[in-house]
């Protein structure tokens, strides 16, 4: 298993927390779960430590244009930065 950190900002904070169960669907083949942050500083910018199972599904899904609908109605902005973890 992966850990990797997402970021990106939204338009509005309380309608993306809204979208909860549909990152949870949207997401579950390729990972067992992640934990959601908010920027103190930027409410409307957002960070998921993301347990992924399946790195090659994971990316999948960050392309199909499917999920832009979900995108779009929890006020996603683009654009979306995903940071692995860097082993020294």
């Amino acid at each position: 298993m992966a850990t990797v950190v997402i970021r990106h900002k939204v338009g509005d904070f309380d309608t993306w927390l809204k979208g909860h169960q549909d990152r949870v669907e949207v997401f579950s083949p390729a990972i067992s779960g992640f934990r959601t942050f908010r920027d103190m500083n930027d409410p409307n910018s957002i960070a998921m430590i993301v347990d992924v199972v399946d790195m090659d599904k994971m990316g999948e899904i960050m392309k199909d244009p499917k999920v832009q609908p979900f995108k779009d109605k929890h006020t996603v902005i683009d654009p979306v930065s995903v940071f692995v973890e860097v082993h020294t």
